[in-house]
C-alpha cells in the first residue's frame, strides 16, 4: 500500500505541470490583460482631461482616440509583467518562484498573491468544514432512514423536499432567502460574515452575530450536495439490503437492525468514502456565486474577481492551491475506501 501511495504522490507532479501549463498559456492569449487595462485607463484619463479643458479639447480628443502610450512604454510594461519572453520561459520563471513559495503580486492591487489568498482561506475553510460536517452528519442517517422506510410517507415527503432543493441552484436559493428573510422580514443580515460593529461586541454577542451571518450562506452551500449524498446513501443501502449475504444473515436469525448496521451499512459507505476527498477540495475552495450573492470575502469571490479583472497572478495562485487540493483529495478518497472496505488492497 505504501508503494501505491508513493506512486500516486509522484503522479501529482506531471498532473500539476499539465494543469498549470495549460492555464498559463491561456492567460497569455486571452485579451484584456494588465497592459490592455492600463492602456484603456490612460486613454479614458486623456479623454476626460480633453473634455474638461475647453482650449485644447480637439487636440486632446485626437490624442485620446489613438494609442495613449508609446512603444517604449508598452515594452517596459511587457518587461515588468513578464510578457516580453516566450511562453515556456515565462512559465518556468513563474514555476521557479512558486517552488520558492512566491506566488507573485497582483497586477490589480499590487499586493502579494499569497497574502490575498491567506486572508480568505480561513473564511472558505469555515464554511467548508461546517458544510462537510452537516452534509455527512445529516445525509447518512437520512439516507439510512429512507432506505429502511422505502415508499413510505416519510420517504415520499423527504424525497419531494430534497428533489426540490436539488432543482434550485445554491446561489438562486441564496437570492430567494435574502429577499425573503433579510429584506422582507429582516430576520437575517443582508450579507457579509460579521456586522459593522463587530469589534465592539462581547464574546457571546460575536458568536451570535457570526451565527446569524452563517445560516443562509451555509444552507446555500449544502442544498446541492445534500440531495446527491442522501440519495446515494439510500440507493446503495437498498442494493446491499437486497444482496444475498444480508438476506442469508436475516434468514439465519440475525435481527434486521443488526443486519443493517453490522453488514449492509459498512458496504454502503464505500461510494460515500469515494467522494469524500473530492468534496473536501471543492468545499474548501468555496463557491464564487454564493460568495458573490452574500458578499463573503472567501476564495470563491477572490477567484471570481481575479478572472473578471484579468488578474492573472491571482488566478494562477488560486489554481495552484485548488489543483493541489483536488489531487490530494483523490488520494484521501482512496484512503477512505481502504478504511471502509477491508477487501481493497492497493498494490
Amino acid at each position: 500500500m505504501t508503494a501505491y501511495f508513493i506512486r500516486r504522490l509522484l503522479l501529482v507532479i506531471p498532473t500539476f505541470l499539465g494543469i498549470t501549463v495549460m492555464v498559463f498559456t491561456i492567460t497569455r492569449f486571452v485579451p484584456g490583460g494588465p497592459i490592455e487595462r492600463i492602456i484603456a485607463e490612460t486613454r479614458a484619463m486623456q479623454m476626460g482631461q480633453g473634455g474638461s479643458s475647453s482650449g485644447s479639447s480637439s487636440a486632446k480628443a485626437g490624442a485620446g482616440s489613438g494609442q495613449p502610450l508609446s512603444q517604449g512604454q508598452i515594452q517596459k510594461l511587457k518587461e515588468y509583467y513578464g510578457f516580453d519572453k516566450p511562453i515556456l520561459e515565462s512559465y518556468f520563471a513563474w514555476l521557479k518562484k512558486v517552488l520558492q513559495g512566491d506566488l507573485g503580486r497582483s497586477t490589480r492591487y499590487q499586493d502579494p498573491v499569497w497574502e490575498m489568498i491567506s486572508e480568505r482561506i480561513p473564511i472558505s475553510l469555515y464554511f467548508g468544514v461546517l458544510s462537510l460536517i452537516l452534509i455527512y452528519g445529516v445525509c447518512i442517517p437520512l439516507g439510512v432512514a429512507k432506505a429502511v422506510r422505502h415508499k413510505s410517507g416519510f420517504d415520499n415527503f423527504t424525497s419531494t423536499v430534497i428533489f426540490t432543493g436539488y432543482a434550485i441552484p445554491g446561489w438562486v436559493a441564496g437570492v430567494f432567502m435574502l429577499v425573503l428573510f433579510s429584506s422582507r422580514f429582516d430576520v437575517f443580515p443582508l450579507g457579509g460574515l460579521v456586522s459593522d460593529f463587530f469589534d465592539e461586541m462581547n464574546f457571546f454577542e460575536k458568536i451570535l452575530d457570526i451565527s446569524r451571518h452563517t445560516i443562509l450562506p451555509l444552507f446555500s452551500y449544502m442544498i446541492g450536495s445534500f440531495t446527491v449524498m442522501t440519495l446515494l446513501m439510500k440507493n446503495t443501502l437498498m442494493d446491499n439490503l437486497s444482496a444475498d449475504y444480508v438476506r442469508t444473515a436475516i434468514a439465519k436469525g440475525l435481527p434486521f437492525k443488526k443486519a443493517i448496521f453490522r453488514h449492509a451499512l459498512r458496504n454502503s459507505l464505500i461510494p460515500i468514502a469515494t467522494s469524500f476527498g473530492n468534496n473536501i477540495s471543492i468545499l474548501l475552495m468555496g463557491s464564487f456565486l454564493i460568495e458573490k450573492v452574500f458578499n463573503i470575502n472567501g476564495m470563491g469571490l477572490l477567484g471570481y474577481e481575479s478572472v473578471i479583472d484579468r488578474d492573472y497572478p491571482v488566478v494562477m495562485g488560486i489554481l495552484v492551491i485548488s489543483s493541489l487540493l483536488f489531487m490530494v483529495g483523490n488520494i484521501l478518497s482512496d484512503l477512505c475506501v481502504a478504511m471502509v472496505d477491508p477487501r481493497v488492497r492497493f498494490k
